[in-house]
């Protein structure tokens, strides 16, 4: 080498970036907008947006990178009081993933305020002993004072460690969260690869996506204990996926509404659900959907299974 030409450091002598990794828990209760911020904060869809309430069930992880730190966000399902089966089981689920994340976030829509719901969920989290963090969403919908007194009313009950403002729809405040969620998170190496944005296998996002554009369609009509389980996965010779999925409900009746008259609104459905798989599949997409009566299926262990549920007994 001579005098002239710089030097190049070897592979042996570059300093690892330091990173970071970590896991955290979404709570609050039904429509308070987890869905919408999880989905904001990974900049890509990986959790199902539905008007109607407890429309997540399971844990859906969501994975965000900032800068060095890797974020697994964990929208979980609101906490409501539990009348069935179902509903216990998420509630159990949601509480379970707050225990078992690096930070928590409750989620309160500003608009409601601390109502009943929230104070339920605030008179229990003092027993998980995780770093709190209350995050406003929809600040966009009401006065400036009123959302201070808010944050002092909130902050009054349980003492949050950190208090975001956000709008998640508009993306308000996103960024601000973002980074300091990723400044939480414990030194480690990531957990996923760095281009991967959600841990749900496809088949499972397919099926949430099929069931999000069944209650979009349906609204009030069709009780929200309807599932959709994605059957047959099938790569063909072109590069397309052919995709066969079962919606089940518990009444003949429930059938006939997501058939539709002459099968139309099943057909509105599948072309729905088709767009939108095919973006998260990056695949031409050929989606068959069929309905079946499944009377007490959430009284059946094997849905809980599928769904990432535990069973809950007695």
């Amino acid at each position: 080498m001579s005098e002239n030409e710089p030097e190049h450091e070897t592979d042996e002598g570059v300093r690892p970036q330091e990173t970071r990794a970590g896991f955290v828990a979404l709570i609050g209760v039904p429509n308070a907008g987890k869905s919408t911020l999880l989905n904001a904060l990974v900049g890509a869809k990986v959790s199902i947006v539905s008007r109607k309430v407890q429309t997540t069930r399971a844990l859906v992880r969501g994975i965000v990178m900032e800068g060095d730190a890797q974020i697994v966000l964990v929208d979980t399902p609101g906490i409501f009081a539990p009348k069935r089966r179902l509903d216990r089981a998420m509630v159990h689920s949601a509480w379970s993933g707050a225990a078992d994340a690096d930070a928590v976030c409750l989620l309160v829509d500003a608009r409601k305020g601390a109502d009943e719901e929230v104070e339920t969920i605030l008179r229990r989290l003092p027993e998980v002993k995780r770093p709190k963090i209350l995050i406003l969403n929809k600040i966009d919908l009401i006065a400036r004072e009123r959302l201070l007194e808010l944050v002092a009313k909130l902050n009054a009950m349980v003492p949050f460690e950190d208090t975001f403002l956000i709008s998640a729809l508009n993306g308000d405040g996103v960024a601000d969260l973002r980074k300091a969620l990723a400044a939480r998170m414990p030194p480690g190496p990531w957990l996923y690869p760095e281009d991967q944005i959600s841990d749900a296998p496809l088949r499972m996002l397919a099926a949430e996506i099929t069931r999000e554009k069944i209650y979009d369609r349906l609204h009030e009509e069709l009780p929200y204990r309807s599932t959709v389980e994605t059957d047959q996965w099938q790569v063909r010779p072109d590069g397309s996926v052919r995709i066969e999925q079962t919606i089940f409900v518990e009444r003949e009746s429930q059938r006939s509404i997501v058939l539709g008259k002459g099968g139309q609104t099943i057909k509105a459905i599948g072309q729905a659900a088709r767009i939108e798989i095919a973006e998260v599949a990056e695949a031409k997409v050929h989606l068959f959907l069929h309905v079946k009566v499944r009377e007490n299926w959430a009284d059946d262990p094997a849905r809980y299974r599928e769904m990432g549920l535990e069973f809950p007994t007695g």
